[in-house]
């Protein structure tokens, strides 16, 4: 399976009756899941977090390539 890098955020019971994203929902989520947190337990939930999706995707392959496109530019702020 390739690395999608196409946005995908949907919601599978639903279809799109509007110009609406559903990543907007994801980000949402995750920014209040980081609501009130210091910046280690921030980091933790992100940890758990990657290992979770990692761990639910389970391809080595593309989770090799998530990677590698991730660390690109890891020097860029």
């Amino acid at each position: 399976m390739p690395l999608n890098l196409q946005a995908n955020f949907h919601y599978p019971d639903k279809s799109a009756q509007r110009d609406y994203s559903a990543g907007d929902d994801f980000y949402q989520l995750l920014i209040d899941s980081h609501r009130d947190l210091s910046d280690e337990a921030s980091a933790a939930l992100n940890a758990r977090l990657i290992l979770l999706l990692a761990n639910h995707i389970g391809d080595i392959s593309v989770l090799q390539e998530a990677l590698r496109l991730a660390g690109e530019n890891r020097d860029a702020k």
